[in-house]
Formats: C-alpha cells, structure tokens, sequence
C-alpha cells in the first residue's frame, strides 16, 4: 500500500508540474519506483508511465503540435534514442563499485545510479542558471537538438530541457509548445521502451518482464493522467518562476540521492 501511495502522488505532481516545463516527469518518478523495485524494473515502469501520460497529454492538446518541429526534431531524437536506452542497459549490469553506511542502511553506488544522478545534476542548472534557462539555439539546428534529446532521453529520460533550449526559437505558443514537447517526448518513450523490454527479456527472461509492477504502473499512469489533466485547466494561470523553483530543488534532491546510492 505504501508503495502505491508514494509512487501515485509522486505521478500526479509531477505530471502536473513537468505539463508546463516539458521535463521532469520520469526523471522525478523513477526514484520512486526504485524505492521499492531494481533500477532497471524501475526505469522500464518509468518510461511505460511517461509514455502513456505524453500520449494522454496528446490527446489533451490534439493539433497543436508544430509539425516542421516533429519532423526536424523528432527523427534524430528517434535514432539517438536507441543509442541512448542500449547505453543505459549496458550499465544496468554493472555492480556497485562502493558502498556507505546512510541511517542505518547500507547504500550501494552503482555506475548507473551515479551516472543517473550526475544526469540529473546537470540538467538541474537549466532551471537554476538564468544564463542557461534562457539559452536558445538556431533553429538550423533543430536535427543536433534532436539527436542530443533522444540520446539523453534514451539514457536516463532526459529529454525536455534540451528540446527547450532548441525549440524556444520557433515562438510558439504555450499550447502549441506544450502539445509538441509532448509529440516529441511520445515518439522518444515509444523507441526506449522497445530496447528497455527487448533488455529486460535477454537479461532476465519473461520473468523479468513479468516484474515489471502492472498494477502499480497503473495506478501511477492514472494520477498522472489526473495531473496532466488539471495542469491544462491551470495553464494560463501558471507562474513559471514558481515551477522553475519546485523542479529545481525536487532535480537536486534526486540527482544527489541517486549519486550517493541512497535512491
């Protein structure tokens, strides 16, 4: 029960929080399902959420997507993307190469866990360094943006930031932004998700495929629909400086714990 109420508020802040910035969701939600389940059972539940909420979000903002973006953007970040979710198995078998005692507990450091974590701390500085926050990119160089997007997003989910920093150029609109973060996210999701499941079948077999928590992973696609879905009534009233703050510190917190093998 404690797993459910964790990860199902976890889903629906955060899909509610990351509707407006585009980034957020699995990197904030993955630590959640690894409290209770192993990094890579927890990164595939991940990506089926995140998948499933971009595709709900879709549906929410049906034809706002920028269809030149999509195009430019999306086919690079497709191929990057299998490079980047291959990279991630690789190091999902790695061991623990230290280890710590942390409040009665032994942490593990995995090369993972601290790529993860380090991951998490460099984008982080996208909401906290003005400077990079407000970084924009020709739009000639959309299909660069797109590979950079869909490795990132591959390895270990980290998609929005970067897709901001090429995307913010074209001047669309909030809805418009929001509906192609989300085509573009959606595309990704369904290109790992193919690598994470044909992993976790030459790995573990059907029994690791097997692991994978359905019903949790339920649970929290719902709160996240439930998120998203009040996110979109708030979206003229959002007060981005607020979002960017909460994200900020929540990306800290988590690269951090993941770092030093508590997460």
């Amino acid at each position: 029960m404690t797993a459910f109420v964790m990860v199902g508020l976890a889903a629906f802040g955060v899909s509610l929080l990351t509707l407006f910035s585009g980034f957020g969701l699995g990197t904030l939600l993955m630590p959640a399902f690894a409290l209770f389940f192993p990094i890579e059972v927890a990164v595939a539940s991940t990506a089926v959420v995140h998948a499933a909420n971009n595709l709900f979000k879709v549906g929410l903002l049906a034809g706002g997507a920028h269809r030149g973006a999509v195009l430019h953007f999306g086919i690079p970040a497709i191929v990057a993307s299998f490079f980047g979710a291959i990279a991630l198995s690789s190091l999902s078998d790695q061991p623990s190469f230290a280890s710590w005692s942390f409040l009665g507990r032994i942490a593990f450091i995995t090369p993972v866990k601290l790529i993860m974590g380090l991951l998490i701390l460099a984008f982080s500085l996208f909401e906290l360094v003005p400077s990079l926050r407000n970084l924009r990119a020709p739009v000639r160089w959309l299909p660069l943006g797109g590979a950079l997007s869909g490795f990132f997003g591959g390895l270990s989910g980290h998609q929005g930031a970067l897709r901001a920093v090429f995307l913010a150029p074209l001047e669309l609109s909030p809805t418009q932004f929001v509906s192609t973060q989300a085509v573009l996210a959606l595309l990704v999701d369904a290109a790992r998700l193919l690598v994470y499941g044909w992993s976790l079948a030459v790995i573990g077999g059907a029994a690791a495929v097997g692991a994978i928590p359905w019903s949790l992973v339920g649970t929290a696609t719902l709160c996240a629909f439930a998120g998203a879905f009040l996110g979109k009534r708030l979206l003229p009233k959002v007060t981005v400086s607020v979002l960017h703050l909460v994200l900020s510190v929540l990306l800290v917190v988590v690269g951090l714990a993941l770092s030093l093998g508590i997460a």
